[in-house]
């Protein structure tokens, strides 16, 4: 077993491979992260395998369910696995019986699991078993693929993504009534929510608008809904709103003495966001998604707790009406730098990050 090795062009056609399949569980697998899998043989591949989603077999069982169809020989064969193959049971049993049920000969593993129910113990349970283990193989790629679950694992909160929209003139609500970004961006909009674990708002923005912060103009797929969470200090949310009405899970925040929702100690202007973000991560929120509104954006990026923020600005004029607060310097302010400009529509759309963060992929959102 080893980090320094010689990979051939096969091995990282393989392991590309693999990170390729385990992006098909984006957005469906949380609290896992998104794991692919192939299995070779002879200088071929021989079978292929992905999380798909939550519940489902494994990416390693998947291969192998995949070889047993295509009647492909598993034994002596090497399998290539984005993350390293858990020893435990969980919703499936464990992957490294699987793979030993399989007869593998060789394990390429990209990144270790920093999960505490594995922590090298996979591994070692198959070099124990006589199986030969690399590891290291395109690792810097897998991680950031899997950065939300690495972060969460390291740090037990969630990834903070900011998803603001505004006008040509940085206003995000104005006398123009309706929606004033493209369908494009609405499209973006709804498939981050997909990604995400958990969308955020300030009670103003439910007060004001009363949306469903939900996913509608995609497909779900195999996800599922986001927790939708209401910043309310003082529960001023009326008890007719959709987020309190439509069957949907919805957490209140507030810091009060009430049994609805969750109380948490006061903070700068508000509830304690980091106490927050620590409850998130106890209930396994892993991606957060902040929508709204300017106070609540502004909370964030002053306590220097934004990992990641999205600003679409449409050519739209909207009049008078309150401003985003969202310009560059202070972005910047916050830690964030701009690691892309694109456009979605005809909106300008600038993607910011943390300097030491990674976008999670090319086609995210």
């Amino acid at each position: 077993m080893g980090m320094d090795t010689a990979w051939s062009e096969f091995d990282f056609a393989c392991m590309r491979r693999a990170i390729e399949l385990a992006e098909r569980g984006r957005g469906q697998v949380s609290p896992n992260p998104p794991v692919g899998c192939v299995l070779a043989q002879s200088g071929k591949i021989i079978a292929e395998g992905w999380h798909d989603h939550l519940g489902d077999l494994h990416a390693e069982q998947a291969a192998i369910a995949d070889a047993e169809v295509r009647s492909a020989a598993t034994e002596g064969c090497t399998a290539y696995v984005t993350l390293e193959p858990c020893n435990h049971f969980g919703r499936t049993p464990p992957c490294t019986q699987a793979l030993l049920w399989a007869g593998v000969g060789e394990v390429i593993v990209a990144a270790r699991d920093p999960n505490p129910t594995v922590r090298g113990k996979g591994i070692q349970v198959l070099l124990d078993a006589g199986i030969t283990v690399r590891e290291g193989l395109l690792g810097a790629e897998a991680q950031t693929q899997m950065q939300a679950f690495m972060h969460w694992c390291e740090y037990k909160r969630p990834l903070v993504t900011i998803k603001a929209a505004m006008d040509a003139n940085g206003i995000v609500d104005g006398d123009l009534p309706g929606r004033f970004t493209s369908e494009e961006s609405l499209d973006a909009a709804h498939r981050l929510r997909r990604e995400c674990d958990a969308i955020l708002v300030g009670v103003n923005t439910i007060i004001r608008d009363d949306p469903v912060l939900n996913v509608r103009r995609v497909s779900l797929n195999q996800s599922a809904q986001p927790l939708r969470i209401v910043l309310d200090r003082t529960l001023r949310i009326p008890l007719d709103s959709k987020v309190l009405t439509d069957g949907g899970d919805t957490l209140l925040v507030h810091t009060q003495q009430d049994p609805r929702g969750v109380a948490l100690p006061m903070g700068d202007g508000g509830a304690d966001l980091n106490a927050l973000l620590d409850h998130l991560g106890d209930r396994g929120v892993q991606e957060l998604l902040i929508e709204g509104g300017p106070i609540v954006w502004k909370h964030f990026l002053d306590e220097k707790l934004v990992d990641r923020a999205i600003i679409i600005q449409s050519p739209t004029t909207l009049g008078d009406g309150p401003d985003s607060g969202l310009d560059e310097n202070k972005l910047i302010d916050s830690g964030l730098s701009i690691i892309e400009q694109t456009e979605w529509g005809g909106d300008a759309v600038t993607l910011w990050s943390r300097p030491n963060l990674s976008w999670p992929s090319q086609d995210w959102p």
